[in-house]
């Protein structure tokens, strides 16, 4: 973590991916990463205030306002807000009684369905009062454009203290001076176009060094053992897409849900099935609940796939104190109709493994700077209308995100923090997007959903949590260390069957090797630098 002399996001103009997510913003689409933390007692709200406000020169990205530029000749900018005001910020609420997990869900539903209101710095904490057992709650959100999940998690261990030890900060006897920047003369229509024309040369150069990167790759070998193994899973990935239930444009109204399971007991059962990561686990558990959420819509689960598309953190040597979005996505299809637990989560490595060697994030990447490399004009007309345009069938079906948490507990004013349930924004015709971030040996999901898209996504997220207890069984984790907390609504019948469809045919079981954790410095520098 920086030091008190440095701080977090430093940049000042916004890269392309900040700025798409900016373009893609509206009521169907409010694009809003965030976190609902639960503390063992209620956060007293002026001494959080002041703390949060004595944070703020380590984030100065929290005290800026997004500048659009005229015609949008040019990306974004990060200025100082010179009405900067706490208050409008950090608010203060309280549950409606009796104070449980489905009235904390129906709060946090209201609160990341808005779409920010531009003319303040994009952020905003909501600390909860009257949460059941005398507990306190923190609704925590942020844009997209100003970070994604990996900085969002280094924000709050910014705000966030590692020791139940709290001391006030006294008041700042000097006060917020924005740094208002000299009138410029305004410029000609000219000399904006000169400069977008600058702009576009600029990530049309860094798009051409990525290609060549990824040239270099595939010509000496390193990528060629990926992709000769990606040939044998061409049939599925080149199988027509296909729409799962919740696969329907969004309107905007939105529920968010979630459930936790022990980290421990998922480390278990990526051993039990002979490899794999963390991430191959979650896969399995939402993978699995979908094929009974299929079923239980009347459809069926066999010969079919789920395409997924993972987020792929590029940051080289970087705990996320950058800020901004250093992402990029790596899609991968899920078989739906594996019966037997472990043998799906070896299924779901071998496709997951085959997917990063055979370099996908990295070609995911490479497009996204293409695209970035169209003048910034262009690119705010593209994201603006792919939001509004529908395919025939859905390039994808779901986002989900793994995002990796402290492992050790955090505290706000001296409480202690027990859970950390992530949001991440849907819409288009994703009508459910899933998010799990690790914490203090637990694993917490968050499940976004629109509720016109999937009104009953609530079985979704309970069917999560029966397919992890199925895989606990499968590996032999007979005990969990710590009660995963059950879901706060069980569905009126689980009548749909405990298991999908058997498979016509064997799927393959051979658990792959580990790859490298982070892509290829230089495809990462590469994508990086669409900037």
């Amino acid at each position: 973590m920086k030091s008190a002399k440095q701080a977090l996001g430093q940049n000042r103009r916004l890269t392309g991916v900040d700025a798409a997510f900016l373009y893609l913003d509206r009521k169907e689409i409010p694009m809003n990463i965030a976190g609902v933390m639960i503390f063992e007692g209620e956060i007293p709200f002026d001494d959080f205030l002041a703390h949060v406000e004595s944070k703020l020169p380590l984030i100065p990205r929290y005290r800026q306002v997004v500048v659009e530029p005229p015609f949008n000749l040019g990306y974004p900018t990060w200025e100082d807000d010179r009405y900067f005001d706490i208050h409008k910020h950090v608010f203060h609420t309280r549950l409606d009684p009796p104070g449980g997990q489905a009235e904390l869900e129906t709060l946090a539903s209201r609160v990341v369905a808005e779409v920010m209101d531009r003319g303040k710095p994009l952020w905003d904490m909501y600390v909860v009062d009257g949460v059941k057992g005398g507990r306190g709650a923190l609704i925590a959100r942020a844009h997209h454009s100003l970070a994604d999940g990996i900085s969002g998690a280094a924000i709050l261990r910014v705000i966030f203290d590692p020791t139940p030890e709290f001391t006030r900060p006294p008041a700042s006897k000097q006060r917020f001076r924005p740094r208002l920047r000299k009138p410029e003369t305004p410029k000609s229509l000219t000399d904006l176009i000169r400069e977008s024309a600058v702009t576009t040369a600029k990530n049309l150069i860094a798009a051409e060094k990525g290609l060549l990167a990824m040239t270099e790759a595939i010509m000496s070998g390193s990528m060629q053992s990926g992709l000769q193994a990606a040939k044998e899973l061409l049939p599925e990935l080149a199988a027509a897409s296909e729409r799962l239930p919740f696969n329907r444009p969004c309107t905007g109204a939105r529920s968010f849900l979630w459930t936790e399971c022990d980290l421990k007991d998922v480390q278990a059962i990526r051993a039990a099935a002979g490899g794999g990561r963390v991430n191959d686990v979650i896969l399995t558990m939402v993978t699995r609940a979908i094929a009974r959420y299929v079923k239980l819509h009347g459809e069926t689960a066999v010969r079919r796939f789920i395409r997924v598309v993972c987020p792929v953190n590029l940051r080289v040597g970087d705990n996320g104190e950058s800020l901004g979005n250093q992402i990029t996505f790596m899609p991968v299809a899920l078989p739906l109709d594996i019966r037997d637990p472990l043998e799906m989560v070896r299924a779901v490595a071998l496709r997951t493994e085959v997917m990063k060697n055979a370099g996908s994030a990295q070609m995911v990447a490479l497009l996204a700077a293409w695209i970035c490399a169209a003048p910034p004009p262009l690119q705010a007309l593209f994201w603006a209308g792919l939001s509004r345009f529908t395919f025939p069938v859905p390039v994808l079906n779901l986002i989900c995100t793994n995002i990796p948490g402290s492992p050790t507990p955090l505290y706000a004013c001296g409480k202690r923090m027990l859970t950390s349930y992530p949001h991440v924004p849907t819409g288009y015709e994703l009508g459910v997007n899933i998010a799990a971030q690790s914490y203090d040996g637990k694993l917490f999901f968050g499940f976004t959903s629109d509720t016109d898209a999937a009104p009953d996504a609530h079985r979704l997220r309970d069917f999560v949590h029966d397919a992890y207890q199925e895989l606990r069984r499968a590996a032999g984790v007979k005990k969990p260390r710590r009660a995963a907390t059950r879901p706060a609504r069980k569905p009126e019948s689980m009548a749909a069957p405990a298991d999908p469809e058997p498979a016509p045919e064997a799927r393959p079981e051979t658990p792959p090797e580990p790859a490298p954790a982070a892509p290829p410095e230089a495809v990462a520098a590469a994508a990086a630098s669409v900037a």
